[in-house]
């Protein structure tokens, strides 16, 4: 029996040891980001990459020809993607993203006075704009924690009428403006892409970051969002 016992005791030794042996304090972790050799070699464990769920919040620009008629608003956003291709160095995502764009704008009896009739790019005043894209993201990391990318993709965009439909009817298209936008009335096709930054935090499963997307929406405008994120891969 005193035999069996010093078998189960060095064989529980040994496991716990190896255990601790793999785990990583903050101290060490930090001393390899500053070049620094760590005292003991030991596996990372902070970092995750996988499926993950995503929310940005942040501002939403307007350049193409309503410019003129919106204000800079808010731009929001959630995700679900996955890193499909994890190296030490670099990474490849999709990504499925619903973004919501609210701007406000002029009111469609003072874009008559400006002259939106004759430019042809009359609009009925506040916006919301809905649009699902899907991504792909190529990302490199100059140092463990933070990685820099592009991602460019495409969707559709809806930009749906707000006011009652017969009063736009009857007394914006049919008066005002005597004839019908399409900014309205159909879906937009659209093409986006642009820089990613993303940084992991010490706390396993969250990343904090910002994207900045140039869009074109097919029969409406084009547009930039600058939106800051944050990211929990399961």
């Amino acid at each position: 029996m005193s035999t069996m016992k010093t078998v189960a005791l060095l064989s529980l030794t040994a496991f716990f040891g190896t255990t601790d042996a793999m785990a990583q304090s903050y101290e060490e972790y930090d001393a390899e980001e500053r070049g620094e050799k760590p005292k003991v070699k030991r596996a990372v464990r902070e970092i995750i990459k996988g499926t993950y769920a995503k929310t940005n919040v942040g501002v939403g620009l307007s350049f193409g020809p309503h410019a003129e008629w919106l204000q800079p608003g808010t731009s929001i956003a959630l995700a679900v993607g996955q890193d499909f291709y994890d190296q030490e160095d670099m990474s490849m995502a999709w990504e499925v993203s619903f973004f919501q764009g609210i701007n406000n704008g002029t009111a469609f009896d003072e874009q008559t006075l400006a002259g939106c009739v004759e430019k042809q790019n009359c609009i009925q005043g506040d916006i919301r704009s809905y649009t699902i894209v899907g991504l792909y993201e190529f990302s490199v990391y100059p140092t463990r924690r933070f990685g820099i990318g592009m991602r460019v993709g495409g969707g559709m965009m809806f930009t749906p009428l707000l006011m009652d439909r017969q009063t736009y009817e009857e007394d914006v298209t049919g008066k005002e403006w005597g004839y019908v936008p399409t900014v309205h009335e159909e879906p937009h096709p659209v093409v986006m892409g642009g820089p990613t930054f993303e940084y992991y935090t010490k706390m396993s499963h969250f990343s904090v970051g910002a994207d900045i997307d140039a869009l074109y929406a097919v029969g409406f405008d084009f547009g930039l969002s600058a939106t800051a994120t944050i990211k929990y891969t399961f």
